[in-house]
Order: structure tokens, then C-alpha cells, then sequence
């Protein structure tokens, strides 16, 4: 693909901040908007089976809007005040909460599954038109109430009931439609799609033509990986549709590669205030490890699948965004009403107040009255933040 002209020159800490904007996480979030908002502006917030002070994607929403009360947070992920979805579980950059209007866009994902010439999982005959059927009599039920998730304790081993409503979810005709427990609830996508977004009309250009302009927006500036990775598209897809998505080509300092930016996130650079806070480690701001590491010059790596002796920063270390930078991490636990930080690592000791921060606001969150630092550096660091962390106790 030949590189159009750039229409601009961004600096890095320019594009930085056009980034952060992007995410929510400069000036104050819409309130009004709520959960609600985080997951329209996101356009998809991952979700993952860990959880330490919250499930990652309860994370999410208290990143950017403070306080939110947990089930507050949950509920407003899946219900509106009607009480019909107004999101869905889908495969995105992993398996994600969706807004609805994102429905049609997923169509070319759709009939690629559909039409995949092999499964991992046997389907026994007769399963799949018996678990569509009891949907249709009983729904929306989880994988246990239509007849068992697994044949034997193993985590693989499915029973045909699951294989069956697994296979229909990815086909569309069955949706998840919330999690209850963390099993999936799912619904006939007849029930659960309004009737106007529940079709597959767009072609696979089109599909996306529309979701690279929405990663785009997202991301407020990426490059062709960046930008590939969020709704896990191939480079070649992005390459098809990219001159079409409404996306226009900048160039970055110090990025070394094409870039292409949200023509609205260049209009003006932004300010307002910064926020403070632990991140998921599954936050969509540091999804891509190559980009958070061009953009804040920050390595970031889940170590919760690697062996415990092979561990640097800790099982579930949190990133801390303070001032629009990453400024440590923190590995947190939690015994009793007591937050615990089993590993802290701070960018020097001026990271010291933000830290604490971050800590005494998380632990007020989920309801823990005091904090515990167990692990720093060095023994001063660890002394200075736990005075700091008194201080913001109260």
C-alpha cells in the first residue's frame, strides 16, 4: 500500500496526549454518560476472568469515572432503562463488551465462522437445534441451564449443549447478552438485537471500513498495527478500507512508522484535567504492548500466566497513570478490609504521592479501609509511600 502524503507533524508528547483524550482519561468524563458513555466512547471493553480489587472490565469504568458503585457498573454494562441490552459479548480484540450499534459491523466475523471448515469441539446431531429450541421456549439461560457447560471437570472438555450454544453465538444467531456469575447468559439474537441493527447487509469492506475508522477514533492516533490490533483485524484489512475510514495520515516523532489520526483529535490539543488511577491490565489505553511502550516508554506484560519464580512486577501488576504518564506498577492483593500492595515499583521517588493516591482511592473503592505496602525497590521508597498513603487515608 502506498502511504499517502501526511497532512500533519505531531510531536510525541502531541500524540501522547491525543491518545489519552481519546481513552477518557484528560479533562472530566461526561458523568451523564456514565458506564454507558465509557463503553460507547471505547467502542469495546475487554473482559478477562481474573479479578484482584475488581473484574477488569468493573476496571475500566472506575479508570475513568471514579467511584462507581460496583454493581452500579455492572448492571449499567448490559441493561438500559428499559431493560433490553443495549451491549453484547463478542469476539473484538479478545472476547469484549460491545455496544449494540456495533452489531452489523461484525457480520464479516460472523460469516467467517460460519463458514470455517473445522471445529476444535464435536457437535453431536441434533444438539444445536434442541439448544436453539429451548432458547426460543425459556431464555435467556447460561450454558449450565441448557443442559451442562462440561462433560468432566476438565477446563476443555464441553458438553454438546455448550459446544452447541458456543458455536451459535459466534454464527450470531444467539447472543450474550450479560454474565451472571461470570457464566454467560445468552439470548436469540432476534430477542436481544433491535430489529434494526439485526442483520448482515454490510459487505466485509464495509464491516471494516467501519471498524478501523472507529479504532481509529478510539485510539485518536495508531499506526496500521496499532489500529489492526484493537478490534484484531489482519494489516492487510486495514490496508483495504484505511483511505476510505475517514482517517487521515500524520506524522509522529520519534514513531518511525505511518500513522493516521481522528481528524477531530487534531482540531485543537487537549487539556483539562488528568487522571489518576490504577489500570487493568487489560485497559485499552496499553492493549498493545509495542504502543504503550512508543507512547509512555513503558514495558508492559501480564505476568499472571508466567511460571511465579519468572515474575518481575507481580501476578496482576496495575500500571499508575498519573499527570498522562505511567509512573509504577502495583501488584495488588487483598486480606480482609485491608489493600494490599505485595509489589510496588515506582518511576522514582517523585511518583510517591501519585501512587498513594491511586492506592487510597482503589481501596476506597472496593471497600477496604486501610492499605498495606509490603514491597518496594528500596526500604526509603517504601517508608515515604506508606506516609503518603497515611496522609490520604485520613
Amino acid at each position: 500500500m502506498t502511504t499517502p502524503r501526511p497532512i500533519t507533524d505531531l510531536s510525541a508528547d502531541d500524540a501522547r496526549r491525543v491518545a489519552l483524550r481519546a481513552q477518557g482519561f484528560i479533562g472530566t468524563p461526561d458523568r451523564r454518560a456514565g458506564v454507558r458513555g465509557v463503553l460507547r466512547h471505547l467502542g469495546a471493553v475487554q473482559l478477562d476472568t481474573i479479578s484482584v480489587l475488581a473484574r477488569s472490565h468493573e476496571l475500566i469504568a472506575y479508570a475513568r469515572l471514579g467511584a462507581v458503585g460496583r454493581q452500579t457498573v455492572e448492571s449499567a454494562y448490559w441493561k438500559a432503562a428499559s431493560d433490553l441490552p443495549h451491549s453484547f459479548e463478542y469476539w473484538s480484540h479478545a472476547a469484549c463488551i460491545l455496544p449494540v450499534e456495533e452489531w452489523p459491523h461484525f457480520a464479516f466475523r460472523r460469516r467467517a465462522y460460519r463458514n470455517r471448515p473445522h471445529w476444535n469441539h464435536d457437535l453431536p446431531d441434533g444438539t444445536y437445534d434442541q439448544v436453539i429450541k429451548q432458547l426460543r421456549a425459556e431464555g435467556p439461560l447460561t450454558a449450565t441451564e441448557l443442559g451442562g457447560a462440561k462433560r468432566t471437570s476438565e477446563w476443555w472438555d464441553w458438553s454438546g449443549a455448550k459446544v452447541a450454544v458456543e458455536r451459535a453465538l459466534m454464527y450470531g444467531e444467539v447472543v450474550c447478552v450479560e454474565r451472571r456469575g461470570w457464566k454467560r447468559v445468552y439470548d436469540l439474537a432476534e430477542r436481544a438485537i433491535p430489529d434494526a441493527l439485526l442483520h448482515d447487509e454490510l459487505d466485509d469492506r464495509e464491516c471494516l471500513r467501519r471498524l478501523v475508522g472507529l479504532a481509529g477514533r478510539s485510539l485518536g492516533v495508531g499506526t496500521r498495527a496499532d489500529i489492526a490490533d484493537y478490534h484484531r483485524l489482519k494489516g492487510e484489512q486495514v490496508d483495504s478500507v484505511i483511505a476510505d475510514s475517514s482517517l487521515v495520515p500524520v506524522t509522529v516523532e520519534g514513531w518511525g512508522k505511518p500513522a493516521w489520526a481522528d481528524p477531530a483529535a487534531l482540531e485543537a490539543l487537549p487539556r483539562g484535567r488528568h487522571r489518576t488511577t490504577l489500570l487493568s491490565p487489560f485497559d485499552s489505553l496499553i492493549w498493545e504492548r509495542a504502543r504503550t511502550e512508543r507512547i509512555f516508554g513503558f514495558t508492559h506484560r501480564l505476568e499472571a500466566y508466567v511460571p511465579k519464580p519468572k515474575r518481575v512486577y507481580g501476578y496482576f501488576a496495575m500500571p499508575v497513570l498519573a499527570g498522562g504518564r505511567l509512573v509504577g506498577r502495583v501488584d495488588p492483593a487483598r486480606e480482609g478490609r485491608t489493600l494490599v500492595a505485595r509489589q510496588v515499583t515506582l518511576d522514582g521517588p517523585k511518583a510517591v504521592p501519585a501512587v498513594a493516591q491511586a492506592l487510597a482511592e482503589a481501596a476506597s473503592w472496593v471497600d477496604c479501609t486501610d492499605v498495606r505496602v509490603e514491597r518496594t525497590e528500596t526500604p526509603e521508597l517504601r517508608e515515604a509511600l506508606s506516609k503518603e498513603l497515611t496522609r490520604a487515608l485520613g
